[in-house]
């Protein structure tokens, strides 16, 4: 799932190519993608891009007028960007993984695809940006909220800090992998309780949080669209590295499985060199 810098790579790709340029065209192929109904798609057409930002993992392209096409990528969405479009044949509704279609006046554009079959791409065209329920319910962006905000939500939300640290209502922006990441270099275990985290271990938190998506955003920032999803494997440590030697101290990466996702993590550098019980709702083993 794209995530804080890859959402921000986008943007900055976005405000490079297609500020400036009016829409000649936006077509929609997979109609369950499409979240609102007024204004309709159709209403982009002559509108100007005039900016590309994100609030936590959605991403905003924005036209004068005031419309903002809000996009939430979830698992398997992603952009395309095109230079130039095969013809000028509309979409078929339901064919292929193209959900929507972007055609700019200078013959490039931008599709927004999902794979796989689980569909929960979701799009919006809006006013404003707040009236996506989404985006209303966004805690602090994790990149800039303070330590003292950043540890007061933390804290506030009673869990295990690998999942309140992905709960987009507490802070904005990370999810499953970046989380990982940023464990490992706090060295702390994904089941630590989160009141219960002591203030060294906090600051720790908050450096690594900064520290990871501050580097996953140099990274990505500036790659072409194609390439963001390769560079960001490329910078990680555990997560995705189940059986591979952890970078920092050698040992193996461990994962935790459950009924939709995993996690990873280094015994040594995060548990105490205790393995974690590999089972729903699991607790350290003692």
């Amino acid at each position: 799932m794209p995530e804080l810098p890859e959402v921000t790579a986008l943007a900055a790709y976005l405000r490079e190519r297609a500020v400036g340029r009016r829409v000649n065209r936006a077509e929609v192929s997979a109609i369950s993608a499409l979240k609102t109904y007024d204004p309709p798609a159709g209403a982009l057409a002559g509108a100007e891009v005039t900016d590309a930002t994100r609030h936590g993992k959605y991403l905003d392209v924005v036209f004068d007028g005031g419309l903002h096409l809000v996009v939430h990528l979830a698992r398997a969405g992603w952009l395309q960007y095109r230079e130039e479009f095969p013809g000028t044949t509309p979409l078929k509704p339901g064919k292929g993984p193209i959900a929507l279609r972007v055609r700019l006046d200078d013959g490039s554009g931008f599709d927004l695809t999902e794979a796989g079959t689980q569909k929960k791409l979701a799009v919006y065209l809006v006013p404003d940006p707040a009236l996506v329920p989404g985006v209303a319910k966004l805690g602090p962006d994790a990149l800039t909220a303070p330590p003292d905000v950043f540890a007061d939500r933390i804290r506030g939300r009673r869990g295990q800090v690998k999942g309140v640290l992905t709960d987009q209502s507490v802070l904005a922006g990370v999810g499953n992998a970046y989380s990982d990441e940023i464990l490992h270099r706090a060295k702390l275990s994904p089941f630590a309780i989160t009141d219960r985290i002591p203030d060294e271990a906090m600051a720790r938190l908050y450096e690594a949080t900064h520290e990871v998506l501050t580097d996953a955003v140099e990274r990505s920032v500036g790659q072409k669209a194609a390439t963001l999803k390769s560079e960001k494997r490329s910078g990680l440590a555990v997560h995705a590295r189940t059986g591979l030697p952890c970078p920092v101290c050698g040992d193996t990466i461990r994962e935790v499985s459950f009924a939709d996702s995993s996690l990873q993590y280094c015994p040594t550098c995060q548990t105490g060199g205790k393995p974690l019980a590999d089972r729903r709702l699991s607790r350290l083993v003692r």
